[in-house]
């Protein structure tokens, strides 16, 4: 268990790195600049450079800040993503935990990160953060729901809460219409909900109101330097993959090769060809949110608030009623196997 998690960090640590340069350079490239170019070839080691600059910097906390929890507030944020690495179905074997209650201890256990960016907000005794930590406590909360009503059809199709059990029930012959997307009209629609309302959870743009550097400057963490502000930038971009790869378990087929059985190889190879589909759908699924990001306008804090509680929570009520009449009508069938049944 040990070396799993240690397994686990490595790929955080480097995935979180390696992240920050990608999405400066596809920053770069959609604002038509150069982007990073000075470190390394073509700038591909200005992510070491930032660790080494984030390590060695002063740690400085302000003189009338809450001591305490200046200093807890990154940990529980760091904490809060780097844990649900450990249930991410990364290969048929290459999984750290399969907890039988994967999808809750997802949702459970990323709320560490509420709590630590509301800590970070009052702890730093600075209006531009109290302010920044108010609102993701807000928005954060109030995108929770639709989050979770949105995953809970692939629970559904699968009976079980396992990301494992998940990814496996969407294998078979069908191939990609075997994925959950596919399923039937109101799970393509729950990608959709899904993905959009995770973006506006971990304060992606143009969600980025608890940030919104025109506004607040940075936001909870203006106070923050040195490697606990790294923490907080690692954070972010644990956050990112992981709804990624939830958006890939529940509803991409996870990591199944289309019109192929992965078990049928032997152990080393099924998990190699496995995780490199897995990682291939949720790294497209990261570009598409860092294009996605770069692309949009900021909505202000009326706009994003409406746009939760008036359209996307009934959305997802309603769509998940959508989602339980169809099982109940057509027994669990999607449509695939029903087209498949009327040519034996």
């Amino acid at each position: 268990m040990v070396a799993a998690a240690a397994v686990v960090l490595v790929f955080a640590l480097t995935f979180e790195g390696v992240g920050s340069l990608v999405l400066r350079k596809v920053a770069g490239d959609i604002q038509a600049r150069i982007g990073p170019n000075r470190v390394g070839p073509n700038g591909v080691l200005q992510f070491l450079a930032d660790g080494v600059k984030l390590v060695l910097k002063e740690d400085i906390i302000p003189a009338n800040a809450d001591r305490l929890l200046f200093k807890l507030a990154p940990y529980f944020v760091f904490v809060g993503s780097f844990a649900a690495f450990v249930v991410v179905p990364f290969g048929v074997g290459l999984i750290a935990a399969d907890l039988n209650i994967g999808i809750y201890y997802v949702m459970a256990v990323t709320s560490l990160v509420v709590i630590g960016v509301l800590l970070a907000g009052w702890a730093s005794n600075n209006k531009w953060a109290l302010l920044g930590g108010m609102r993701a406590a807000a928005q954060i909360v109030s995108y929770e729901i639709p989050v979770g009503m949105a995953l809970i059809p692939a629970v559904l199709i699968a009976g079980s809460l396992s990301l494992q059990d998940i990814v496996r029930s969407q294998g078979g012959l069908f191939g990609i219409f075997g994925w959950n997307l596919f399923h039937n009209p109101f799970t393509f629609f729950s990608f959709f909900l899904y993905f959009t309302a995770a973006q506006a959870e971990t304060n992606q743009t143009p969600f980025d109101l608890p940030e919104a550097e025109s506004e607040l400057v940075s936001g909870y963490n203006v106070e923050y330097s040195g490697i606990r502000f790294g923490l907080f930038f690692l954070a972010e971009f644990g956050d990112m993959f992981i709804v990624a790869a939830l958006s890939t378990a529940c509803f991409l087929g996870g990591w199944n090769v289309p019109f192929f059985h992965v078990g049928t190889l032997p152990w080393i190879w099924g998990n190699l060809l496995s995780l490199g589909v897995f990682l291939a759908k949720a790294f497209t699924m990261v570009l598409i949110m860092m294009w996605v990001r770069w692309t949009l306008p900021r909505l202000r804090v009326d706009q994003l608030m409406r746009m939760s509680w008036k359209y996307l929570v009934p959305l997802t009520f309603v769509n998940l009623l959508g989602v339980s009449l169809w099982l109940l009508v057509f027994q669990g069938k999607g449509i695939p196997g029903m087209i498949a049944s009327l040519f034996g």
